[in-house]
């Protein structure tokens, strides 16, 4: 498609769902009621770790109100020993997640849950209740949990040959890593430390869910992917796929937050046992006790560099929280930490630890972050050994088209080196900085990924256009479909109407994640749109009675190829929808496929700092990301992610984190303890897109909602040591302990 002509591709189109949104008539999850619907509530461990001995549920059943109890005698089953894999998650561990079964694994770990016919009684109900417990040692901090005496949370679980609460371990190799070091001219080694922090969304998870007699189910809930939920609710409660429909609301926020299950196979299973409907809302205690979370770390780097600048060997440990059960996103850290490199020796390793902490789940780039932010640190160390600007020793090591990376691929067409060439050209990287002010740059990686994906494309009567996706909308994906569609059409983009089907309506989508969805979606929707614009032309070519390849579609018309083929006037889109009858019937298409071809994304940033000695607090100065983006489809939204996925950064190097008490509950469960960065904590965030597209996408299309989040961290950490002279290998970099490092010796004046 020739760029310079396109109408609506790159345009910044109006979004199909703003409207609602700021009107307040969009629909959640929690807004959805039904008649004789009742209220679930779920009762929670006060233990980290305890072994469950009995659950006696009689005198909740003999509350009045209450319709019925679920414990985990309800939920299916799976035995330890055999993996049941979905996607890429175990239904093993997501079966108690959901519910504790041999012991309650971490402070808020579900118990049990009541529905009663108001939400008052049904948490009465959870308070009589009674749960004989074996209180156990618990662990959680990485440290605690790999120690030789520390308790076990699995016995099943084995490392070396003993039971371990090391899960599993991940490794990619390339070269020979000690001959590389043996070539170095400066080698530094180095620690750090992260956090668990949580996506943060605004939406609690929420959903409503109806049982009829003959047990056909619907769940309407919010999720980052309806046809997860469904997958996922059969195998957990044992009702066929064919008998659930499972239906996307609106979704205020996911981050990765909602791929998995947490309440839908509960309320499942109090609906089917009342005969009622059941609605569960948590409130926010719980979704910062018993949800999400992304993996606290404990890295090692190692990297060598000769004094001209070129790496030549890097290593990696990184041991990151799964949570309770097994599940850390290792790939991610192990993955993606040196791929933005050429490096001729690379060892990487990740290990999943498991410790009495909510299971984690992904969080945008899961594990990239936590991978990039020692390996950015260590970098700009190296180069600093070496008296080179941080940006022109990444260029000289810049991963290009051939680089063979040690997670696998051999790179094909990519613009990192291109952000890289943004960024020192940029007037950011060359503003003066004043008195405690600083200047950090970092580079980042995503895989991106394709997957399964489903659309169906139909002609109104009327002429205009009815797109079905099967994918939740998180990052803007209905806007930047429309402006395909009608792009393909020759139409305007405000005849396109943009749905997301439920998992009746539209083929099986995979959920909304790991940057995929526009890539994906965009090709069974090009491909959909093709069929159609064929089968205009048939139609056309029955109305004039020639021959269909004597037919071309141009700007939203059916005309004659040549004057050999007759002299016609073009019929519209309209024209030939309201013939539609007469010469055939209804026109529309649709395309299934297990999309491939999906490419990695690349991102550089610049941050400065400002550090106030006095009060300990870093502020964000300026901030500008570069990224390649393929092809900006809709550039307002790819603008968004990014601003999105820094905001998130700022929020995790400087102030987020989850904090423990002795009693080993989380402290700190709300927004008004859990510090997220809000407006006036931020500048302007400035986005610079290059436009790489990849050449595997019929519209050039790359992810881009992870890639942003993974600079961040390294680039802020680098900023202040740029202003203070202090190297932070500890996040977040909060107030306490920025006034502790400025009160040891030899801190910066």
């Amino acid at each position: 498609m020739n760029e310079a002509s396109n109408k609506w591709i790159g345009k910044r189109t109006i979004r199909p769902d703003g409207a609602d949104k700021v009107t307040g008539r969009a629909a959640f999850a929690a807004d959805a009621a039904m008649p004789g619907m009742i209220w679930g509530k779920v009762l929670r461990s006060p233990h980290p770790h305890a072994r469950i001995k009995a659950i006696d549920t009689s005198k909740a059943e003999a509350l009045p109100g209450v319709k019925s109890v679920v414990t985990a005698a309800d939920i299916v089953e799976f035995p330890v020993d055999t993996p049941v894999p979905l996607g890429i998650q175990d239904m093993r561990w997501m079966s108690r997640n959901i519910m504790a079964r041999e012991k309650a694994l971490f402070h808020g770990h579900p118990v049990a849950a009541v529905a009663a016919t108001t939400e008052r009684i049904a948490a009465e109900a959870c308070a009589l209740i009674e749960v004989d417990y074996e209180v156990l040692p618990f662990a959680i901090e990485i440290e605690d949990a790999i120690k030789p005496d520390a308790a076990v949370l699995h016995e099943f679980i084995e490392h070396e040959g003993k039971p371990s609460n090391i899960a599993k371990t991940l490794e990619h190799k390339l070269g020979d890593i000690e001959a590389g070091f043996a070539e170095a001219d400066v080698v530094i080694e180095r620690t750090f430390k992260t956090r668990p922090v949580h996506q943060g969304y605004i939406e609690p998870h929420a959903c409503l869910v109806s049982v009829a007699p003959d047990g056909k189910t619907v769940i309407w809930s919010s999720s980052q992917g309806q046809f997860m939920v469904r997958a996922m609710t059969s195998l957990l409660t044992g009702i066929p796929q064919s008998d659930i429909r499972a239906i996307p609301a609106e979704i205020g926020g996911g981050f990765g937050g909602k791929t998995i299950v947490y309440l839908e196979p509960v309320a499942t299973m109090l609906a089917k046992k009342s005969g009622r409907p059941v609605k569960m809302v948590m409130n926010r205690e719980e979704v910062m006790r018993a949800t999400g979370a992304t993996s606290g770390s404990m890295s090692t780097v190692k990297i060598g560099a000769t004094k001209d600048g070129q790496i030549t060997a890097a290593q990696g440990t990184f041991y990151l929280q799964a949570g309770a059960l097994p599940g850390a996103p290792i790939r991610g850290a192990a993955g993606c930490s040196f791929a933005p490199y050429d490096i001729p020796n690379v060892h990487s390793r990740g290990i999943d630890v498991v410790s009495n902490r909510s299971k984690v789940a992904a969080y945008r780039a899961p594990g990239a972050p936590i991978g990039a932010y020692p390996v950015e640190s260590v970098l700009d160390e190296v180069a600093e050994a070496l008296k080179m600007d941080p940006l022109e020793f990444r260029l000289k090591n810049a991963a290009r088209q051939g680089t063979k990376a040690a997670h696998g691929p051999v790179y094909p067409r990519i613009g990192f080196a291109e952000t890289i060439e943004a960024a020192l050209a940029h007037p950011h990287y060359k503003a003066p900085l004043g008195k405690h002010q600083g200047r950090g740059v970092a580079s980042g990686f995503w895989f991106n990924a394709g997957g399964e994906s489903s659309a169906q494309v139909n002609i109104t009567e009327d002429g205009n256009v009815v797109v079905t996706t099967g994918h939740p909308d998180i990052g803007g994906s209905r806007a930047s479909i429309a402006n395909i569609t009608a792009e393909l059409l020759g139409i305007d983009y405000r005849r396109v109407s943009v749905l997301i089907g439920d998992t009746a309506t539209i083929g099986y989508s995979n959920l909304t994640g790991g940057s995929r969805v526009l890539f994906a979606s965009a090709m069974v929707v090009t491909q959909s749109t093709e069929k159609v614009i064929a089968t205009l032309c048939e139609r056309a070519a029955k109305i004039w009675e020639i021959d269909p390849e004597a037919v071309t579609w141009e700007n939203g018309e059916a005309r004659p190829a040549g004057d050999n083929a007759g002299k016609f006037p073009p019929l519209s889109l309209a024209e030939i929808a309201a013939k539609a009858t007469a010469t055939g019937g209804p026109i529309g298409a649709g395309v299934q496929l297990n999309t491939t071809g999906a490419e990695g994304g690349f991102a550089t940033h610049i941050c400065d700092v400002e550090v106030d000695v006095d009060v300990g607090i870093v502020r964000i100065l300026r901030y500008t990301s570069f990224q390649d983006v393929g092809r900006a489809v809709h550039p307002s939204y790819v603008e968004g992610q990014m601003q999105g996925g820094v905001a998130q950064g700022i929020g995790w190097a400087l102030n987020e984190e989850y904090i423990y008490d002795q009693d080993g509950r989380v402290d700190n469960p709300g927004f008004l303890d859990y510090r997220m960065p809000v407006c006036s904590d931020l500048p302007m965030l400035d986005t610079v897109m290059i436009e790489v597209p990849n050449p595997k996408h019929p519209q050039g299309v790359r992810g881009v909602g992870e890639v942003p989040i993974v600079p961040p961290l390294a680039a802020i950490a680098n900023a202040v040591y740029d202003a203070l002279g202090i190297r932070f290998d500890r996040l977040p970099i909060s107030p306490p302990k920025v006034l502790e490092a400025l009160e040891l010796p030899n801190a910066a004046e």
